[in-house]
């Protein structure tokens, strides 16, 4: 399969570089590191955000586009099509665990938190307790476009940006849209939004609703009586409004929420999100003067899952801990732009982030009746100010950018309360408070002369440990994993050089780079059950129990490559990432020192034709590849490579109204997505097909 999606990628480049263009208006997807600022402008300024930053040019960026809502699709596995771009489990929001959900790109993992920095109109977007993505809670967002940046970034954004920044832009509505799809194994999607102009401003308010009976996880030559499919039901609302003060300012608000049921497949496994987010800015851009932001947001989480354990014969099952996981996450941000003649070069400003949790946890049960409860908590701060120069024009002559960064971090009294029920208690344990000083910032250039441009950048950035890593244990299957409360935080240096080349509608973008990632958290092996451990209790026999540690480091280097050719109304893009990620270890974790992260592979490609709505008939074509990798830390449980093939048509029936007709993975290829310790394997997503109606008035 890697000679297979390595070839297509090659093949579509030079057929590319032969195409000639006709100008689409509404690509799907822009590789924007090579040109095409208004695309990117549009998005960003009417996401309510200050003008897109020149000096990201440094760096690959893509604009993601084409995220019209409903009909199956899923924010999650559009991201796919970025090769090198991948969340800790390979399925999506419908089936995985929600704690699986984190994101990277190059080879930077090792366990769920995100270490690509997500925003939504410029606010961080991790769990404020475990740094996950919930994903389902964008569904009922009109979303505009979604800029990738790969690469540390400038620190403009806030600390977490070790690999990448993931910037999605919600769009205000002008009329209404609506779709209904029904789809495979009793499935249904439906999503509306509606937009308005209210006195001097703007109204919109989107929904969604998807529900289905969902598949059974685990491979069917694996399964037993416990096994059944994994249902799943979502939802959200959300309503924005924008309001002119001005003709050069302007005062937004959001507010949405979001609800999430899922389980596992087998009983005792459901989980439940639901989340309610709230954000209010003002901005203030003149073209000749002084251009502010002031932003100011507030994140609630409240997050139960459970956990079973099941008989080796998979014929028998029973609870093994019950999680409720209450979160919250605050924040405020000030940007100042300063005029110098007609340009405003310097970014200048401030934020601060707080995060408030714990986990109340049932365990230790007999039968149905848990017999001890755990709770663990504390809280966390990040204090921080940068300054960024930039100079120079994206598209001819030199452009160069300087940024830099400090932070201050608190982590606040930690505690874990561990007690029998109706009896006495096992841990009491306080954790002292902490604090310290990070720096970051970035450094590049770029010089473009007619159709190539070259660019390099270096990058230093860190992250904080979540409350989840510093407090949670988890269990998957009879596998647990314990938290570690002196966990410190991770750092990397980084950087990359790149070519791009454009001419008429074909683009051909190259970037080579090496990271180096200090102190990566990773769940590190240290034991075999059966056997009681710290952290967690029981562990079955042939179950492993591990922790939460920092290793010495993640060394990562690699390629990235993209292609686009846009002809009339189809756009055809490939991207092709290569990722040697090793870890370097010692002392406890001296076992995985030269090994690959867990999670992460080597390879990973996409292939993608799509068509514009423009006329009567719509489409596209996406094909994915994902290459062999471990599911665990020492190499010894792999998970094999796998090449899905999703597709769509549409037909339009009237102004503003189209039958549509979808299919994901619909060779109904085996993708596996996790495998236990004793051998039992997981999968992701099968073949589900959609068919639905979309209208726009």
């Amino acid at each position: 399969m890697i000679r297979l999606a390595v070839g297509v990628a090659a093949l579509a480049m030079p057929a590319a570089a032969a195409a000639q263009d006709t100008a689409s208006e509404n690509p799907d997807t822009c590789l924007c590191n090579v040109g095409r600022p208004d695309l990117r402008e549009i998005v960003v300024t009417g996401a309510g955000s200050l003008q897109l930053p020149k000096g990201d040019a440094v760096q690959g960026v893509a604009l993601v586009g084409g995220l019209d809502p409903g009909l199956g699709a899923r924010i999650e596995n559009r991201l796919r099509d970025e090769a090198g771009l991948v969340q800790f489990r390979r399925s999506d929001g419908r089936s995985a665990h929600p704690t699986s959900q984190g994101v990277t790109l190059r080879g930077l993992g090792g366990n769920a938190s995100a270490r690509a920095l997500v925003t939504l109109d410029g606010v961080p977007q991790a769990d404020p307790f475990g740094g996950w993505v919930a994903w389902s809670a964008y569904d009922a967002i009109h979303l505009g476009g979604i800029l990738v940046t790969r690469g540390g970034g400038s620190g403009a954004d806030g600390p977490g940006a070790l690999a990448g920044t993931i910037g999605l832009y919600s769009k205000m509505t002008d009329g209404v849209t609506a779709s209904a799809a029904y789809g495979s194994r009793d499935s249904f999607d439906a999503s509306a939004s509606a937009g308005a102009e209210l006195g001097n401003g703007q109204v919109a308010i989107d929904g969604r609703y998807s529900r289905g009976d969902g598949f059974v996880p685990v491979v069917a030559d694996q399964r037993g009586a416990v096994d059944r499919a994994a249902p799943y039901e979502q939802g959200g609302l959300g309503a924005r409004l924008r309001f002119d003060t001005g003709p050069d300012s302007r005062i937004e608000a959001s507010v949405r929420g979001f609800s999430d049921r899922r389980d596992r497949g087998t009983d005792f496994t459901t989980s439940t999100v639901d989340g309610i987010d709230a954000s209010l800015r003002y901005l203030h851009e003149p073209a000749d003067g002084l251009q502010w932001l002031a932003l100011g947001y507030v994140q609630v989480r409240d997050f139960d899952t459970g956990f079973a354990s099941v008989a080796a014969n998979r014929n028998s099952v029973a609870p093994a801990l019950f999680q409720q996981v209450p979160a919250t996450g605050l924040g405020a941000r000030v940007e100042l732009r300063p005029a110098f003649g007609a340009a405003n070069p310097l970014r200048i400003g401030a934020d601060w982030r707080r995060t408030v949790g714990r986990t109340e946890e049932d365990y230790f049960f007999t039968g149905l009746n848990p017999g001890r409860h755990r709770s663990a908590g504390g809280s966390s701060d990040t204090l921080g100010a940068f300054a960024e120069w930039t100079s120079g024009s994206e598209d001819d002559g030199l452009l160069w950018t300087l940024s830099g960064r400090v932070d201050h971090w608190w982590i606040g009294t930690g505690y874990r309360h561990e007690y029998n029920f109706g009896g006495s208690t096992i841990t009491d344990a306080r954790f002292a408070a902490r604090q310290g000083w990070e720096g970051s910032g970035r450094a590049g250039v770029r010089w473009t002369a007619g159709d190539v441009a070259l660019r390099a950048a270096a990058y230093r950035g860190w992250r904080l440990p979540t409350l989840n890593e510093l407090y949670r244990p988890f269990r998957v299957g009879a596998d647990a994993t314990a938290a570690n409360e002196a966990l410190a935080p991770e750092r990397l240096w980084g950087g990359e050089i790149g070519a791009d080349w454009r001419r008429d509608g074909t683009k051909l973008s190259v970037t080579l780079f090496a990271n180096r990632l200090d102190n990566a958290i990773a769940n590190v092996t240290l034991g075999t059950g059966p056997g009681s451990f710290p952290g967690v209790g029981f562990v079955a026999a042939g179950a492993s129990y591990s922790q939460r540690q920092n290793l010495d480091a993640i060394d990562s280097k690699g390629i990235e490559v993209s292609a686009e050719q846009r002809a009339g109304p189809l756009t055809l893009r490939a991207t092709y990432a290569f990722t040697d990620a090793r870890v370097a270890a010692s002392g406890a974790a001296a076992a995985l020192d030269g090994k690959r992260p867990a999670q992460i592979a080597k390879h990973g490609a996409s292939l993608s034709l799509r068509t514009g709505d423009a006329g009567p008939f719509g489409g596209f074509v996406t094909l994915r590849y994902i290459g062999r990798q471990n599911e665990d830390d020492l190499g010894l449980q792999p998970l094999g490579d796998a090449l899905t093939v999703d597709a769509g048509l549409s037909l339009r029936l009237t102004q503003g109204l189209r039958i549509e007709a979808r299919g994901e993975n619909i060779f109904d290829t085996l993708v596996p997505a996790a495998l236990s310790s004793a051998g039992i394997l997981e999968r992701a997503t099968p073949r589900t097909l959609w068919v639905g109606i979309r209208a726009a008035y």
